[in-house]
């Protein structure tokens, strides 16, 4: 398997002038999102007239072949775990949707959704791809104009922008891709130092670890605080507050370094173990941060090798563990929730690769860990 960088990941490329946009030495845990205590202040003010009253909303996540992973599952297992939507994946085409080392089994093609719900969606969320793809483009637009809300993630924005939604309005996305989308998307007002933000019935988010904030701060508009309250302490977080410190995320030269002798390293084999009910919330994070790395392969593995369906509903394929020899196997239930399973990950690629690796991975997902932290 060769490595390259996938969606969103080659952040340092194109912040060092060295290709396409899309994430020193010292170890230490970010403080999670989940402090301090969740303001009531602190809202997504999100417009958007229910198409089924009596009825739960119906949420579509969608994407074209592939997308970036937390900005996919993330949301798809918070707003499924609170109970409050019909959660749909779509894939704009068939087959199934790559998410990093994840293959996603979607639960419908766009061509499906129409025919099943000619009415649109409530809510449509748009996580980064890799390309941008003319089909769904005109799908969110055609979406939008039936009344739907969007929810970009990361750099899902410049699609929403694509679609020409956006002239006019406030928006935000991955801290790397900005100078390309203020001279792409001028007539958008880009605003940075924060997680999200939300234009009429538009909302979008910063990067990669935007996702699971902007999902609590989704269901806080849809459900209400108390709602909000009991999804997040589910994954363990306090807060979804939208304060963010985008401007410390920048590539330095050794970042540059790290890079690239991570390219030329052997690349190690890293596994998670998965089953029926493994919590995806985590399992997307935890993976995300390991794929992000540059030094390893991921794999997702099960007994018997078979599609297992996620705590939200959420269906994945998986290898056969007797198939894989890993050189690191993480068993998902020993891991911690949210984003204290981000945590962990990066202190480990920092025990094993060095802090320099994991910062790489906090860069490429917005993440405030290490010296991406701001000191108050």
């Amino acid at each position: 398997m060769i490595r390259t960088p996938s969606l969103c990941a080659p952040l340092l490329l194109a912040a060092t002038a060295l290709g396409a946009a899309c994430g020193l030495n010292i170890v230490a845990s970010a403080t999670p999102l989940g402090v301090p205590n969740h303001e009531e202040g602190d809202r997504l003010p999100l417009v958007h007239v229910s198409k089924h009253p009596g009825a739960l909303p119906v949420v579509v996540i969608v994407a074209t072949k592939e997308a970036v992973l937390s900005d996919f599952v993330v949301p798809y297992g918070v707003l499924a775990q609170s109970g409050i939507a019909r959660v749909i994946a779509v894939n704009m085409t068939t087959g199934d949707l790559k998410a990093g080392p994840l293959t996603i089994v979607p639960d419908m093609t766009a061509a499906e959704f129409d025919r099943a719900h000619p009415e649109g969606a409530d809510y449509v969320i748009v996580p980064a791809t890799s390309d941008k793809h003319a089909e769904e483009v005109a799908w969110l637009r055609k979406q939008h104009s039936r009344g739907a809300a969007l929810i970009s993630i990361c750099d899902g924005v410049e699609l929403v922008a694509d679609a020409g939604l956006l002239d006019g309005r406030n928006a935000t996305g991955h801290w790397a891709s900005l100078s390309s989308r203020r001279k792409q998307y001028s007539k958008v007002t880009w605003r940075t130092n924060t997680r999200y933000v939300a234009d009429g019935d538009i909302a979008s988010s910063a990067g990669v670890s935007a996702a699971l904030p902007i999902s609590l701060a989704l269901i806080e508009t849809m459900a209400g605080a108390e709602v909000a309250h009991r999804t997040a302490e589910r994954f363990g977080e306090l807060s979804w507050q939208a304060s963010h410190e985008s401007d410390i995320f920048r590539i330095r030269r050794d970042d540059t370094a790290v890079h690239k002798v991570n390219m030329r390293a052997k690349p190690e084999t890293i596994s998670f173990a998965v089953q029926d009910g493994s919590e995806e919330v985590a399992l997307s994070l935890q993976a995300e941060a390991w794929s992000r790395t540059m030094r390893d392969e991921v794999h997702l593995v099960s007994d018997k090798g078979d599609a297992v369906r996620l705590r939200g509903g959420l269906r994945i394929r998986t290898k056969a563990a007797a198939t894989i020899a890993p050189d690191l196997r993480i068993t998902l239930e020993e891991q911690p929730r949210g984003t204290a399973a981000l945590n962990v990950a990066l202190d480990a690629i920092a025990r094993r690769y060095g802090s320099g690796t994991a910062r790489l991975s906090a860069l490429a997902m917005e993440y405030p860990w290490g010296d991406l932290q701001v000191v108050k």
